[in-house]
């Protein structure tokens, strides 16, 4: 069945729903008469592109904003919640997309953070640490819950994020893009502790771009498109076609290699890069990789989670130091130059974490594109305001940013609009060589194909591009040749023509999975 949903498709009970609820910036209207069910005991997932609106509708219902019109009716009563914490208190809690937690705090205050257990003697530390013990054991995670946050790497945040939501023991729990940096297993994980708490009755929203994944646990899908409800079906009436159709209106591919050139000469060589473990273990977390690529080519990397993917960009791009190998950028060895040196030199990097390292949130989406290009339009004290307009409109324009202008917050953009103003950011500092790391991580089909549409367009202008992912998908897209990482090494390397089953295989991953 396709369609605007009925006002109760589903005959499970309905515990909180959203009535005609609409959400207005200014001119902009996010949500435009919204009905919305949640049943008891049950997942609905919550599919739509970014700025579809889904993001918006968790948050009214969640208590963290509130609507310009309709109603929300809770366990059939209508409620009006001012914050979240009111929401919280009524058994409702949301796992936000973009991570909130406190980086210089420990796992265990973030996760009791304004909930503190009291003790006869003040805060029970020792009785938050059993809890979060018990609660990291039940997700299969081993972290030390004195651990502070900002040691953790971002699918371990992310999974302490997972952490503080079920600790509120909540009945309807609301998780938006809960697995976007998680490895497969992780996911896994996470997904037999979504059946636990149904069987309990917990009700379950789940919003995820990762579209397959998605149908492993829903009952029943609705989709968002601009603002408005299109289509609601139970999991036995749906299917990938069904949800990209209902999304953007038709069937989205990832392109494929550029071609009709030829590639130029070698822009980046690795020569026996090796990494040690950023966090004083005795291995090495890159071993001495070897890579060359050229102008005009687009390379992907490959590999699970601690494969060494990340750790090998960020120390090409000089975020982590090397302890052993050589980066040569056209035949000039640049190991030794800072961040921005070697962003001067033509070589930069889109990090995994666009919120943390991406992008500067108390600033305007202009600001945002010219920073790492400032050098360029400053002479003494003075910046040519003129030049730097110029950049900031010319680079909205060529990576395609839906935005009101640059004078727009960053964090008005939905995630795909911010991730191409990352983007955006790095090409408009017109780099040799361009690497990204997880660059669809979160973000929705249609902004994907735009991602590797902008990144197919620069090879064929000669820029070298080498882009790390986990979804074996997108290996077969734009990439001429995919290079597959386990344990800090090459495994092994493939042109456009191999399978999804070798490129697994080759990682060390279940092909079954």
């Amino acid at each position: 069945m396709t369609g605007t949903p009925a006002a109760k498709p589903d005959t499970a009970e309905v515990v909180l729903a959203a009535r005609n609820v609409a959400k207005s910036y200014g001119q902009i209207h996010a949500l435009k008469g919204v009905n919305f069910d949640i049943h008891r005991g049950q997942v609905t997932t919550l599919f739509g592109e970014n700025g579809a609106g889904k993001s918006t509708l968790m948050k009214i219902l969640s208590g963290v904003i509130q609507p310009t019109s309709g109603e929300i009716m809770l366990d059939g009563q209508p409620v009006a919640f001012t914050n979240s914490t009111e929401a919280r208190d009524r058994g409702i809690s949301i796992i936000h997309q973009e991570l909130s937690l406190a980086p210089n705090l420990s796992v265990r205050d973030n996760i009791f953070m304004g909930r503190e257990i009291k003790g006869p003697m003040g805060v029970d530390f020792a009785e938050e640490e059993r809890q979060v013990r018990k609660l990291l054991e039940e997700l299969e995670e081993d972290i030390d819950p004195l651990t502070p946050v900002e040691e953790l790497r971002l699918g371990q945040q992310q999974i302490v994020e997972i952490a503080r939501a079920l600790s509120v023991d909540s009945r309807i729990l609301i998780m938006d893009e809960p697995t976007s940096a998680l490895s497969a297993t992780e996911v896994e994980v996470l997904f037999k502790v979504i059946r636990d708490l149904t069987a309990k009755g917990v009700s379950i929203v789940y919003i995820s771009h990762h579209l397959e994944e998605a149908l492993q646990i829903t009952n029943h899908a609705v989709v968002l498109r601009d603002g408005t409800m299109t289509a609601y079906a139970p999991r036995a009436e749906i299917d990938l076609e069904w949800i990209v159709r209902n999304m953007v209106g038709e069937n989205y591919d990832l392109g494929s290699p550029p071609g009709g050139y030829d590639f130029g000469k070698v822009a980046l060589s690795l020569r026996e890069v090796t990494v040690a473990d950023p966090k004083g273990g005795d291995y090495n977390v890159v071993d001495k990789l070897s890579l060359d690529v050229r102008a005009g080519e687009v390379v992907c990397i490959y590999g699970l989670m601690g494969a060494g993917r990340t750790e090998l960009l960020e120390t090409v791009a000089g975020r982590l130091r090397s302890s052993g190998g050589e980066v040569v950028l056209e035949g000039k060895e640049v190991s030794h130059l800072s961040i921005a040196e070697r962003i001067a030199r033509g070589l930069a990097l889109v990090p995994e974490d666009r919120q943390r390292d991406g992008l500067v949130q108390t600033m305007t989406v202009g600001q945002n594109l010219s920073l790492a290009s400032i050098a360029a339009f400053t002479k003494g004290l003075f910046t040519q305001r003129k030049a730097e307009q110029a950049l900031i409109d010319r680079t909205i324009k060529e990576v395609t940013v839906k935005t009101s202008g640059g004078g727009a917050a960053i964090g008005s953009l939905s995630g795909g609009n911010q991730q191409k103003v990352v983007i955006g950011k790095m090409l408009a500092t017109q780099p040799k060589v361009i690497m990204l790391d997880e660059p669809s991580r979160g973000i929705d089909i249609g902004a994907k194909a735009e991602v590797f549409r902008l990144l197919a367009e620069g090879a064929k202008r000669g820029l070298a591009v080498v882009y790390s992912t986990s979804e074996v998908g997108e290996c077969l897209s734009i990439a001429h040749r995919i290079i597959v990482m386990h344990k800090g090494r090459i495994s092994a390397e493939f042109d456009s023509t191999v399978t999804k089953e070798q490129i697994m295989a080759a990682s060390g991953e279940s092909v079954a999975a």
